[in-house]
């Protein structure tokens, strides 16, 4: 499904066989990134990486890193605040720790790559980064649990794009494995730096802070489960903005929201296609989405032919992303 394929003709076993292909091609683009990242080597050859990527992955990095450094200083200062900061370079070597790990890399990625992406929507049809027309209906909700959800998660979602802008990432923010394991590379980190390893309780202190479900992608999973049936109505891109809809699709079509957001980008149209179809959408409706955020790009009618359990199966055998790049 390549931006030159524009026939809608076609039987089902060769549309699926080229869902297959382009999947599979995906896949290997996926595979490069994380070395890229790496390395930090902005190539405008490599269609997963552009510089300005890079610049918020590595300003994310080192973001965590002094987020760490500053909680292992507070606990020996026996304060919440205030001291030197780090030197540049004991910052320097944990972000670099930080960045072999390519779990902690690729969803760095995808974060960088979901503002990006927002970003450019905003440009080019105007949709609000922040507040979409399906939130704000969910704002003024009758049920108070549901309004209460979607204000938390709008004020969670401005923050975002603050902190994106930025260049931050707060720890706060994390998926929990992901979470464990930045704790995991701290660790090991200031085990090397001092014999002692970290100072007592600062570790304790971060996980008793720790609420996955109070973080953006906390609060966007239980706005799209609050919604029930009518989650499909977030699948509309325009109306339910990037964020819950990446969230929806991640819901509806049982993957990561990491990797709904990597379906997103324009060289992995097959991934969004099954994606889409995985989700329940016809082919119609596949169609219109795709308008929207890749409107080179046609897709065959007989995608509806596809089953969205075979349509999930697939996706399921796919060797899925930047963030799975560990199985």
């Amino acid at each position: 499904m390549a931006q030159t394929a524009t026939s809608t003709s076609g039987d089902f076993t060769s549309v699926e066989s080229l869902l297959r292909e382009e999947l599979a091609s995906g896949d290997r683009s996926l595979r490069g990134v994380a070395p890229v990242l790496a390395h930090m080597l902005a190539s405008s050859g490599h269609t997963l990486v552009s510089d300005a990527v890079v610049a918020r992955v590595r300003g994310m990095l080192d973001h965590l890193a002094r987020q760490l450094l500053a909680a292992e200083r507070a606990e020996v200062l026996g304060t919440a605040a205030g001291g030197p900061a780090e030197p540049a370079d004991v910052v320097d070597a944990l972000a670099e720790r930080l960045a072999a790990n390519h779990v902690v890399l690729g969803h760095s990625y995808v974060l960088a790559m979901e503002s990006h992406l927002a970003e450019r929507l905003e440009r080019r049809a105007s949709l609000d980064p922040v507040l979409s027309p399906l939130l704000q209906e969910l704002i003024a909700s009758e049920k108070p649990a549901i309004a209460e959800l979607a204000m938390a998660t709008l004020a969670a979602q401005s923050r975002f794009i603050q902190s994106q802008r930025r260049m931050d990432m707060p720890l706060a923010e994390l998926p929990a494995e992901l979470f464990l394991g930045v704790l995991e590379c701290w660790e090991s980190a200031a085990r090397e730096r001092e014999r002692g390893g970290l100072p007592r309780g600062a570790l304790d202190r971060l996980k008793r802070s720790y609420d996955e479900g109070a973080s953006r992608a906390g609060l966007l999973a239980r706005l799209v489960s609050a919604m029930g049936n009518g989650a499909l109505a977030a699948l509309e891109l325009e109306h339910a903005g990037l964020a819950l809809f990446a969230s929806a699709l991640a819901s509806l079509s049982r993957q990561p929201r990491d990797n709904a957001v990597i379906a997103c980008h324009q060289s992995q149209a097959a991934r969004l296609a099954l994606a889409f179809r995985a989700a329940g959408l016809d082919a119609a409706a596949i169609e219109r989405q795709f308008l929207l955020l890749e409107p080179g790009i046609s897709v065959p009618e007989v995608i509806g032919d596809i089953a969205p359990d075979r349509a999930q199966a697939i996706l399921a055998r796919s060797e899925a992303g930047v963030v799975d790049s560990e199985r």
